[in-house]
């Protein structure tokens, strides 16, 4: 069974997205802060990351960096959730080695095509990107 780390402050999203994403067969776990999640990457090495970019404290472009820079997380594939939409944040988060951005709100059936296919064809990014 394929693993999903969310990591989302809005307990409503984030619930809403553990729910369904379990009823479509994938094994969840969950972060309602950027540091948690950093701390869970580290620890289950999950076939994906989901991340909210705007967080009190670390950021969502932090948690990338430590994902990439980090060698036992650097291939998972890393999406970005978000309600930035300019393209700058789009553009910084590929440059930074995202592997996905979506922007709230969204169609559930978006982010899980978008997950699918981000962990059929694993992450793009460079290995150790600094």
């Amino acid at each position: 069974m394929k693993s999903i780390l969310l990591i989302e402050d809005d307990p409503n999203i984030l619930e809403n997205l553990v729910e369904y994403l379990e009823m479509e067969g994938f094994r969840i776990f969950s972060a309602n802060t950027a540091k948690k999640g950093i701390e869970l990457a580290a620890q289950i090495i999950p076939d994906l990351i989901i991340c909210d970019t705007p967080k009190p404290g670390i950021d969502g472009y932090e948690v990338l960096r430590f994902i990439v820079n980090t060698t036992d997380t650097c291939e998972i594939p890393f999406i970005f959730c978000t309600t930035l939409c300019q393209n700058f944040y789009k553009t910084e988060a590929y440059e930074l080695g995202a592997d996905g951005f979506i922007i709230k709100p969204f169609e559930l059936e978006k982010i899980l095509q978008l997950a699918r296919k981000c962990m059929k064809h694993g992450s793009k990014r460079q290995k150790y990107m600094l």
